[in-house]
C-alpha cells in the first residue's frame, strides 16, 4: 500500500496543481453570487474527481490477462500514458509562449454569475479535460497493478480524491470563513496564476510523465 500512495500522490498532487479549476474557484469566490456558487461547484469538483477514479479504476481492473501479462500490459500502458503527459507539458508550455499570458476562456470571466446547478456541472465537466483523464488513467494504473483489495482501493481512491481537490476545498472553506481575510490573497494567486500557471501545469505534467513512465519500466 505504501508503494502504491508513493506513486499516486504526485499524480494527485499534479491534479491539485491543475489551474482550470483553481481559477475557476478563483473567479466564484470574488463574485458577488459567491455563496450560491461555490459550494455546488466545489462539491461537483469533489465528487467528479472521486467517480472519475473509480470508473477508470474498474475499467483498468477489467483488462484481461494472467498476473505476468498483466503486469507488463499494465507496464505498457503506463508509459503511453506517461508518454502523453510529457507530450500534453510540452505542448501546454509551447502554446503558453505564443498565447497572451493573460488570456484565459470566456466562461471562466463569467463564472461567477453562473446560478448553483451550472456551477455544479461545471466541477464535474472539467474531469473530463484530457489531462484530468491522463491523470485519472496513471493513477487507476498504480492501483490495479499494485493488486490491492477492495477496501485497499477505495482508500487509495480517497487519498487521491483529497489530495487532488485541497487546492480547490481549502480556499473555499477558508473564503466561507473569513471572506474579507481571502479577497486579496485570492486577486494575489488569480494575477500569478494568469501569469506563470501555464508554465507551472506543464513543468509539472512533464514532471509526473517521467515518474509514470519509470513506474512502467519497472513492472
Amino acid at each position: 500500500m505504501g508503494q502504491v500512495l508513493a506513486q499516486l500522490i504526485p499524480v494527485a498532487l499534479a491534479a491539485a496543481l491543475s489551474t482550470v479549476p483553481i481559477t475557476a474557484m478563483i473567479f466564484i469566490l470574488l463574485s458577488e453570487r459567491r455563496r450560491a456558487t461555490a459550494l455546488p461547484f466545489l462539491t461537483g469538483w469533489v465528487i467528479g474527481t472521486a467517480a472519475g477514479l473509480t470508473l477508470v479504476t474498474l475499467a483498468a481492473q477489467a483488462l484481461p490477462g494472467r498476473p505476468r501479462r498483466l503486469a507488463s500490459l499494465i507496464g505498457t500502458l503506463e508509459i503511453l500514458t506517461g508518454s502523453a503527459l510529457i507530450l500534453l507539458g510540452i505542448f501546454t508550455l509551447v502554446r503558453h509562449r505564443r498565447a497572451p499570458s493573460n488570456q484565459r476562456p470566456s466562461w471562466i470571466e463569467g463564472i461567477g454569475s453562473f446560478g448553483p446547478l451550472p456551477a455544479l456541472g461545471i466541477g464535474l465537466a472539467l474531469n473530463l479535460r484530457p489531462k484530468a483523464l491522463l491523470l485519472f488513467t496513471a493513477a487507476s494504473l498504480a492501483i490495479t497493478g499494485a493488486d490491492l483489495s477492495a477496501e485497499e482501493s477505495l482508500i487509495a481512491i480517497l487519498v487521491y480524491t483529497v489530495f487532488a481537490t485541497s487546492t480547490v476545498v481549502a480556499p473555499t472553506l477558508v473564503t466561507v470563513l473569513l471572506p474579507d481575510w481571502m479577497e486579496p490573497r485570492l486577486v494575489a494567486a488569480r494575477d500569478w496564476i494568469s501569469a506563470h500557471g501555464a508554465s507551472m501545469t506543464a513543468v509539472v505534467m512533464i514532471l509526473i510523465g517521467i515518474v509514470v513512465i519509470v513506474a512502467g519500466t519497472n513492472r
